[in-house]
């Protein structure tokens, strides 16, 4: 079991390698537009999903598919930088949190308006003399 500290040190150096690797390394015309949003590494280092998002609605499977043959070099770029001893399996999940931000913002949103309709808009007289 490794140090906390260490995990998120490799953790982080992991998450820049790999979007250095899709933005400049990678000749798929498709990594381009991927975002790394984070890495979570498993404690015993062996394990790492990666989370990456798209700027638009794109189709998420092709670059799934793109990214998952990508993986046997990404791991290589991985071990030229990576001081470890052995280097992680690399899995890639989309992060939907994004969209589930912006989701959620639409909702409170629409029950603020939602109170102010209810409540009626307040006069300006009565919060002068309140």
């Amino acid at each position: 079991m490794a140090n906390p500290r260490t995990v998120a040190r490799v953790s982080a150096r992991i998450k820049q390698r790999v979007a250095h690797c899709l933005q400049f390394e990678l000749n798929d015309p498709r990594a381009g537009v991927v975002t790394i949003t984070d890495v979570r590494l498993s404690v015993d280092m062996r394990n790492a999903t990666v989370l990456w998002t798209l700027p638009e609605e794109k189709d998420q499977t092709k670059t799934l598919h793109m990214l998952e043959g990508a993986t046997g070099f990404v791991r290589k770029q991985l071990g030229r930088v990576l001081e470890t001893r052995t280097i992680p399996d690399l899995r890639w999940e989309y992060d939907d949190s994004i969209q589930r931000a912006a989701d959620m913002e639409r909702l409170i949103e629409k029950a603020v308006a939602r109170d102010e309709e209810i409540r009626g808009e307040p006069d300006l007289e009565e919060e002068l003399e309140g």
